[in-house]
């Protein structure tokens, strides 16, 4: 039997309104997320791929309330967040925490890593005496694998996987419910990138929690998620459960996604195909007609301008926003990362 849902977002839409090219004239809309929905359980990780500009990062920052949402709808263990105010927020944060992406801007430099952990501890469990308090700090960072000796050290004195893991102990020390990562290990080195992975699979089954992933590595999210979104210019055009999107890719944009994946043998490497999108990457604020990915598809015909491809279900698990999901599923699937 299939768990609840404890962080569920249906038909989600941020957009921006862009001035226009005089004081009186209204300008576009961006439309960085357009309709996205996923559901998210109780100690399991979904992870959210796509190029840069593709709204992955805009979409987590409305499921932590740092982004006004413009249509639609997240509900925390059934409770509607979407319209919370701050006061609202300031209750909820102890169950939503984040991960950035840059470990050392994400910390305060004028503060030790003491004084960085405990924070949202004065903020959110005043009720702590000072004892609880820092013994809590202390034995989230030995979690986080750092030295209890280090929390009168500044940021500037660790290294990138380190400042990553005071941020990590940082957002954990509240246990939190729900975990958003965004792109937490794309400024670290590939060997500290596992580490941080081991580091992050582990306290979710130690805590229980659940985790919202964003990276644009495959082989990453491939290794963390139990379910995957592939995301393009603000809207889902493929999700996945378990290794099935990654091993039958039903839409074009993940097949090319994955043809650019590396792959660890030189020969296989050399021979293996892939799949080159033609042009740049359109502008949200000027969309293309029907299906956003038409203009760069291999697989595009003339009836992709004329309608939205809704996202359905192609196979057994796979669901696909292409008018043409079943002819891509049926051609050869690129290697799995």
């Amino acid at each position: 039997m299939t768990p609840p849902a404890l962080l569920s977002v249906d038909d989600l839409h941020v957009h921006f309104p862009l001035p226009g090219s005089w004081p009186w004239q209204s300008g576009d809309v961006l439309k960085a997320v357009n309709g996205v929905i996923f559901e998210l359980e109780t100690g399991t990780t979904l992870g959210i791929v796509g190029e840069s500009g593709c709204g992955k990062s805009t979409l987590a920052r409305a499921i932590t309330g740092l982004q006004a949402v413009t249509q639609g709808s997240i509900r925390f263990a059934g409770e509607d967040i979407t319209t919370l105010g701050h006061r609202g927020w300031q209750r909820l944060r102890r169950d939503v925490q984040v991960v950035f992406q840059d470990p050392l801007a994400s910390l305060n430099p004028r503060m030790t890593v003491g004084e960085i952990v405990a924070e949202p501890l004065r903020n959110l469990f005043p009720e702590l005496d000072r004892k609880a308090r820092w013994a809590r700090v202390v034995r989230m960072l030995e979690r986080a694998g750092l030295s209890r000796n280090m929390v009168n050290r500044y940021p500037h004195e660790f290294s990138g996987g380190q400042c990553q893991r005071i941020g990590i102990a940082r957002a954990l020390v509240v246990e939190p419910r729900v975990l958003v990562c965004d792109e937490p290990v794309s400024a670290l080195d590939v060997s500290i990138q596992a580490q941080i992975l081991e580091l992050l699979v582990e306290l979710q089954q130690e805590f229980g929690i659940a985790m919202v992933f964003i990276a644009h590595d495959l082989a990453v999210v491939r290794q963390i998620s139990h379910r995957t979104l592939v995301m393009y210019l603000g809207r889902v055009m493929e999700a996945g459960v378990g290794t099935q999107l990654f091993d039958e890719p039903c839409h074009p944009y993940t097949r090319s996604l994955l043809s650019a994946v590396p792959r660890p043998d030189p020969q296989t490497e050399k021979t293996r195909q892939r799949i080159l999108l033609q042009g740049d990457l359109p502008s949200p604020a000027s969309p293309p007609s029907g299906c956003v990915f038409r203009t760069r598809c291999p697989w595009a015909a003339a009836d992709c301008a004329d309608a939205v491809p809704a996202l359905r279900r192609i196979g057994d698990a796979n669901l696909a926003a292409c008018h043409y999901a079943e002819s891509v599923a049926e051609s050869a699937a690129p290697e799995p990362a």
